[in-house]
């Protein structure tokens, strides 16, 4: 890849990432409250039933473990995308198909949805952690990202109960949102290439990029409205199970100091296998919204993500690929056009 090494596009993911989480994580903490399941019971008036002032407190809680994780988790993503990308465009294109095989946007989703499938496995902990300290009530005397890891202590292994939503997710929101992406920046570069207006600057390149991400990126985000909902709901639940099985854990233990023996533990096993098979599935969950709020349940929080990727995807592939071209150019090379988003 002509004038970026894999540092480059690693440096130039996390600084991307490290924008975004500061600056749109507000609104990706109301979308979290407002598709939880204690939305209702937590911020919302008893008498007006209108939002109560707790729904905008502790914006930035949980921000920690996301930072930490999104830094390699991103930088795993471009890195995973750019060589995929490439690789698929030279494995589609023969001497007797020059144009390729199948088509371009095929090529982009496949590559984004492998490039996802890894960034999940490392994000997955950040999310779920995340998730669950946006929900801790922000007059708690201590940090809501602690409060939220002692929940796991006893079952670490729940940290990563979330992936399959997450990626169920994230896959078919990239597949999505890539190959627009990549057809709308076209759009516009042949447009301003036909009225003179090209440039080539970094800025260009930024803003180009900006548009082209958080529009093709609003579209996939109100598409997926439904799968996130149902994300939000697992990884919420994830910590109430660990919690359960601390209790239950708590209450055999107890059985058996009392004195009932071999009976009480066996009652308690019991128990904690009623309790395993009652866990709720992705499926079940579903089912529960659709039960209790209406099939417009799936769709809660869809506008309010809208806005948040709109303004997420294009300042983060925007920054990115901003920082790729001014990297290159401090090492007085240039990156090719096509070699770019």
């Amino acid at each position: 890849m002509s004038g970026n090494t894999n540092s480059d596009i690693l440096i130039a993911g996390a600084i991307a990432a490290f924008t975004v989480d500061l600056l749109v994580y507000p609104l990706d903490t109301l979308k979290t409250r407002f598709q939880s399941p204690d939305y209702a019971r937590l911020y919302t008036s008893p008498q007006t039933g209108k939002p109560n002032p707790a729904l905008f407190r502790g914006m930035y809680q949980g921000i920690g473990s996301v930072i930490i994780a999104t830094l390699p988790s991103s930088g795993a993503f471009f890195t995973t995308y750019e060589r995929t990308k490439s690789l698929f465009s030279r494995l589609n294109t023969t001497s007797s198909h020059p144009n390729g095989l199948l088509p371009t946007p095929v090529i982009h989703a496949a590559a984004s949805s492998l490039a996802e499938l890894v960034s999940c496995a490392i994000l997955t902990p950040a999310e779920v952690i995340k998730q669950n300290a946006q929900m801790v009530s922000s007059g708690s005397t201590s940090n809501a990202t602690l409060q939220t890891l002692q929940k796991f202590r006893s079952n670490p292994f729940a940290l990563w109960r979330g992936y399959t939503s997450l990626a169920g997710r994230n896959l078919p929101f990239t597949a999505t949102q890539f190959p627009m992406f990549e057809r709308l920046k076209q759009g516009i570069r042949e447009h301003r290439d036909r009225r003179g207006l090209t440039k080539g600057t970094i800025v260009e390149s930024a803003w180009i990029t900006a548009l082209s991400a958080g529009s093709a990126g609003a579209v996939a985000a109100v598409l997926t409205t439904p799968v996130d909902v149902l994300k939000t709901r697992v990884m919420l639940s994830a910590a109430d199970s660990t919690s359960s099985g601390s209790k239950e854990g708590g209450k055999a233990s107890e059985g058996v100091g009392k004195g009932k023996g071999k009976g009480g533990l066996v009652d308690a096993l019991g128990e904690s296998v009623k309790k395993t098979r009652q866990q709720k599935g992705t499926w079940a969950i579903a089912k529960e919204i659709v039960d209790e709020q209406g099939y417009k349940g799936l769709w809660r929080g869809g506008a309010l993500r809208a806005v948040w990727t709109f303004v997420g995807a294009g300042l983060y592939l925007g920054a990115y690929e901003g920082g790729r071209v001014y990297l290159a150019a401090r090492r007085g090379e240039k990156v090719d056009e096509k070699d770019l988003l």
